[in-house]
């Protein structure tokens, strides 16, 4: 089991049905609720394997001792070509904003496919996850990023946890402090990876891939680990993947990419073996591999995107990715 190294353990919510509590990512220990997330500083220290689990700034760091090399080249580079980008802002505004408007002006074509995304998401399947009469949802944000999502779906009157790699305080993690200006109590924040989370067996009502799913190095053990933290009944949704009719058009993308990126940037930020893209192929194996049924969603980005295949067929270059939410529901 996971101890407080320094206090007993707290409520991180008044309402017991959406409290917020970790486990050890390394031994599976257990540990009671957490302290909220305006404490400063807080160790966790597992019995078992003696794991220190720590809160910097209001965010877990549950990234493994053991993993963090692994990571850091693709954090550093992440890092750098978003802020090439201009991703983020000191300004809480840009933020509050998200993902309807980019005040930044710098990504805005980005972000009004996020915002239909989401969209999507809020009107035609939330609603269709309440569950008993009940409102609140209990939902896993994952490649959460500054917590956009995590805040609009708080503000929506659920209760979501944000997960990424990223902590930084303009596109990581650390931006969703913003945020506490307009919430009661800040979503918690966890710095892991999506192979292995710090969070309890059957948590959560709903589990998203926000626009992460294609960072996987191994959609098998990827979607494992998001179905171990969806309770029976619960829904797993993948949004805003790129996804090809076939695997050749995709691995093109990736060539292209990466091409694109060390022109740009002076690197190809192929630091990971990350899966990148869907296909039909790729879905149907998970189906069978874990039972599940993908549901298809296809939200409208409008009539410049729709017709987009067809432009490049008339001009001879490979198929552009397409956006589709994916959603299956939990058996167990």
């Amino acid at each position: 089991m996971i101890a407080m190294a320094h206090k007993e353990s707290i409520d991180f919510r008044a309402d017991e049905d959406n409290d917020f509590r970790l486990r050890c990512p390394r031994c599976r220990g257990w540990i009671n609720s957490l302290p909220y997330t305006n404490v400063a500083e807080a160790i966790l220290v597992c019995s078992d394997c003696c794991l220190k689990l720590s809160s910097e700034g209001g965010i877990w760091r549950a990234l493994l001792p053991e993993r963090v090399s692994h990571f850091s080249r693709f954090i550093r580079d992440y890092e750098f070509i978003r802020s090439a980008e201009g991703r983020g802002s000191v300004d809480a505004k840009y933020y509050f904003a998200l993902p309807y408007r980019d005040l930044s002006g710098s990504n805005s074509q980005q972000w009004i496919i996020r915002a239909k995304t989401f969209r999507y998401i809020e009107r035609h399947i939330l609603p269709d996850l309440q569950l008993d009469n009940r409102k609140r949802l209990r939902i896993l944000d994952l490649g959460a990023g500054n917590g956009w999502m995590s805040y609009r779906l708080a503000l929506g009157g659920h209760a979501p946890v944000a997960v990424d790699l990223l902590t930084n305080d303009r596109d990581g993690l650390g931006a969703a402090i913003h945020y506490q200006k307009q919430l009661t109590t800040l979503f918690p924040r966890v710095q892991a990876e999506l192979d292995v989370l710090p969070l309890m067996d059957d948590a959560f009502d709903l589990v998203i891939f926000n626009a992460s799913f294609h960072y996987s190095e191994d959609y098998e053990k990827t979607i494992a680990e998001a179905l171990r933290c969806t309770r029976a009944g619960g829904t797993i949704l993948i949004a805003d993947t790129p996804w090809y009719s076939n695997e050749a058009s995709g691995q093109q993308m990736v060539i292209e990419r990466r091409r694109s990126f060390t022109q740009s940037y002076g690197i190809a930020s192929d630091s990971l073996n990350s899966l990148e893209f869907l296909t039909d192929q790729r879905l149907q194996r998970l189906e069978a591999r874990f039972a599940l049924h993908w549901q298809v969603h296809t939200p409208s980005y409008g009539i410049r995107w729709l017709m987009r295949p067809l432009f490049a067929k008339m001009q001879g270059r490979r198929e552009p990715s397409q956006f589709r939410i994916y959603s299956a529901r939990v058996q167990k």
